[in-house]
């Protein structure tokens, strides 16, 4: 494989001529790396914090008094809350996936919360010291549940408010009983009992306070936050015990878009009574064949909310396959989300479906395509996909499938250099007023073409996609980050000013160099400086054979679809494409070739 090549690019005949290019944000894939791999100068990357190495300041738990004690591991979701103060940047708050035992930080999953500010030299993150109402004082705080909510289950998506930056973490892996849960005490819970700074029971719910449910039960809920004091404010109860991933607040501070991270998965969407006052309102979910195309489910009903996937089932709601992220888009006005697919779901909602639950109008054509049926075994998904969901009409369509489907495994001198494989977080970043969809990936296996054939290694990578592109395909993907052995990519997100990209790197390989062998939270900085034009197609001479980039090193693009034949510098023909926009040419070694059309014109290339 060729070495990663980050490029400064000259301006050529083949780019408009309007912009000034210095930069390509673009990396080549890197299948086995022990680093977490990035776009080097102009931008600057940073570890702001790592799990396992840096203390967190804790509250008096289980009668063990406050303290400092190492962070839990495995960050996921990264929410950031600006500071309307304008004393400080805002502050971050981490999810910890893991779900431990722990006498201090507390049982369950977690979350940890900082405050930074910029670096007036060169507008890199600094964490600041603090001081909170509780008294605790320090760099990095457990977010308190323990004290406030009851324990949380295993911490993974969550949400981030486009109104305020108000945070709810989600609670997923849907758990059925007290033995499946890492929580020391399994007696029962009553809502309504946790304190937040020695203040009576803000933590309780209006309408279901002094109910009494299973511990199991208090797990598997979003649960707001307040980043600013490190402290669980309360479940939302409201919105039902789903095994959650993702969701989104809209711009009006009312209505909330919830994924759930299952097969089947459930689209939900709650629409508050009053704006910013989300412990009352009403509940729905999606069922695409409906007239409304939303059926409400009662959410006063304590039972209700307990068992939402019966009800779900119950209103024929539209089954998906693995809910994860969702973001809104003002711009285009949809909600995308992210299904990261699962190899064979056939058996796995089959029941539901029996039931009266309806496949996703996609599923049914791809299995169609398969020449089988959805609850099938033999119908497969391996890859993923991002989906849109169209406000003005609420019907759902695929914005781009995952892949590539490999029918055989391809070795790495023949692997597409660009596809996208089991698609999981997904936010949004705003480059020169364009935005651009931010996709983790959290591959869910190795075998039918998701890593090349004799490569290892589940290899997770970070991508951007331009949203003004209504019909993307890979080719539009622009691949910015790659995480070492054994890890995931997650949490992407951007500050409001657009300067920094946030990301997780999650449950590496013990193997990897320190401390890339850690979770890590990784600012990188300077997206500012980077011009729109780098991520557009060039505006070629359509009266001339023309090819861009060059020197390339990934995909090479030509100005029609076209034959084309590529010769090496002895003049040896060794590649024959019909038809093609553009190519792959991972598979190259660096050096000088040429580049021949149907017509016999020759165009000088050189690979990097």
């Amino acid at each position: 494989m060729k070495k990663i090549y980050l490029s400064a690019l000259a301006i050529t005949a083949a780019i408009s001529t309007q912009a000034q290019i210095n930069f390509d944000p673009s990396i080549d894939p890197t299948y086995i790396t022990s680093e977490v791999v990035v776009p080097e100068s102009p931008l600057i990357k940073q570890i702001l914090f790592i799990g396992g190495v840096h203390n967190v300041e804790t509250n008096a738990t289980y009668g063990n008094p406050a303290g400092s004690y190492p962070a839990k591991e495995w960050h996921d979701f990264i929410g950031f809350t600006q500071d309307e103060t304008e004393t400080s940047l805002g502050w971050l708050s981490i999810n910890h996936e893991m779900i431990v035992q722990d006498d201090h930080i507390g049982d369950g999953g977690g979350m940890t919360a900082f405050r930074v500010t910029r670096d007036p030299n060169n507008d890199t993150l600094i964490v600041m010291d603090q001081t909170l109402a509780d008294g605790r004082t320090g760099k990095f705080f457990a977010v308190d549940f323990v004290n406030t909510v009851g324990e949380t289950g295993m911490n993974c998506g969550g949400i981030q408010s486009s109104f305020d930056g108000r945070i709810w973490t989600a609670e997923e892996w849907f758990q059925s009983s007290n033995n499946s849960i890492a929580d020391r005490d399994i007696s029962d819970f009553v809502i309504g009992t946790g304190t937040v700074n020695g203040q009576a029971a803000p933590a309780g719910f209006p309408g279901f306070n002094g109910d009494t449910i299973q511990k199991f039960q208090n797990v598997n809920w979003m649960v707001e936050i307040d980043p600013r004091e490190a402290v669980a404010i309360r479940k939302q109860y409201n919105w039902g015990r789903q095994g959650f991933e993702g969701g989104c607040i809209l711009p009006d501070n009312k209505t909330v878009y919830l994924g759930e991270d299952g097969t089947p998965g459930w689209l939900s969407k709650f629409v508050a009574d009053n704006a910013g006052d989300f412990t009352t309102g009403k509940l729905y979910v999606y069922k695409h064949d409906d007239a409304n195309k939303w059926v409400e489910i009662d959410n006063t009903n304590l039972d209700n909310m307990l068992n939402y996937k019966s009800q779900a089932v119950a209103a024929g709601a539209t089954m998906f396959n693995r809910v994860e992220w969702v973001v809104f888009n003002e711009k285009t006005n949809a909600v995308y989300f992210t299904e990261t697919g699962r190899d064979n779901p056939g058996n796995s909602w089959k029941d539901e479906h029996q039931s009266g639950a309806v496949h996703a109008p996609h599923h049914l054509a791809r299995a169609a395509a398969q020449g089988t049926g959805p609850d099938s075994t033999s119908y497969v998904d391996y890859y993923g996909r991002v989906v849109k969901l169209d406000l003005a009409t609420n019907n759902t369509s695929v914005l781009i499938e995952g892949g590539p489907d490999l029918a055989e495994p391809t070795t790495l001198g023949q692997y597409p250099n660009v596809h996208l494989t089991n698609p999981d977080g997904l936010s949004s970043i705003t480059i020169n007023e364009k935005d651009y969809l931010l996709i983790c990936e959290d591959l869910n296996g190795r075998s039918y073409g998701r890593v090349p054939a004799e490569v290892n290694n589940s290899t997770c990578e970070l991508f951007m996609l331009d949203l003004d592109i209504a019909t993307p395909s890979y080719d539009d993907l622009v691949r910015i980050a790659v995480v070492p052995t054994g890890a995931e990519i997650t949490g992407a997100t951007a500050t409001p000013d657009g300067k920094t990209l946030l990301f997780n790197s999650q449950h590496p390989a013990g193997s990897n160099v320190y401390p890339y062998n850690h979770s890590l939270t990784i600012a990188l900085t300077g997206w500012d400086q980077i011009p729109t034009s780098i991520f557009e197609k060039p505006a070629f001479n359509e009266n001339e054979f023309s090819i861009y980039p060059n020197p390339a090193s990934r995909v090479l693009y030509f100005n029609e679809v076209q034959d084309i034949a590529i010769y090496d510098a002895s003049g040896k023909r060794i590649r024959v494409e019909r038809q093609v926009s553009s190519i792959d040419i991972l598979d190259l070694e660096a050096g000088i070739y040429f580049v021949q059309n149907a017509n016999g014109v020759s165009k000088k290339l050189i690979v990097q």
